[in-house]
């Protein structure tokens, strides 16, 4: 098992709440501002950095872009990338991050775009595929495509969680350095 596998399995049990708080914190101690760019979790990934502690500190926008207009005009995702890709795709979420960044001018951005269910998509992508990308300072973009089980609450539910501790592990959160 990776060091990243390791620290999402062990993150992954913690309380939400926590999670967003540590987010936080470790946000602010680096001096860097966060914004969001989501589709299937429809606002419930800032909804939830917006219940933490001192959010304005380190949390200034989001943008919820559930249709491929909306995410090609509030985030400048291109036309090819969504003909070419899907929405739900490696290529789109890397368009969102880097288009909620520069769009907010934020130093870092989340993109989270899937299928909650109950359907797939039409190209036979399964309910619960969940592609994410994190815009790092440095222009560096990370994606993930994870595969969640459940109902379409619990799968959105799953997916803002894991959109937070992997951005932990990315921007190396240590339990001992908080």
């Amino acid at each position: 098992m990776t060091t990243e596998q390791q620290f999402c399995q062990q993150f992954m049990e913690k309380p939400l709440d926590f999670l967003a708080n540590e987010l936080g914190d470790l946000l602010t101690s680096k001096k860097l501002r966060l914004t969001t760019a989501e589709s299937c979790t429809g606002g419930l990934l800032g909804s939830t950095l917006c219940a933490a502690k001192d959010t304005p500190s380190f949390f200034g926008s989001g943008f919820i872009t559930f249709t491929d207009e909306a995410k090609m005009t509030l985030l400048n995702v291109n036309p090819e990338t969504l003909a070419k890709h899907t929405a739900v795709s490696k290529a789109t979420v890397e368009e969102m991050a880097t288009g909620a960044v520069n769009v907010s001018g934020e130093d870092v951005g989340i993109a989270v775009s899937g299928y909650g269910g109950p359907d797939g998509g039409e190209d036979g992508t399964p309910a619960g595929s969940v592609w994410f990308g994190w815009a790092l300072p440095g222009n560096t973009v990370h994606t993930s495509l994870q595969h969640f089980e459940g109902d379409c609450t619990e799968v959105l539910a799953q997916a803002v969680k894991y959109a937070i501790v992997m951005l932990l592990f990315k921007l190396g959160y240590s339990s001992d350095s908080q």
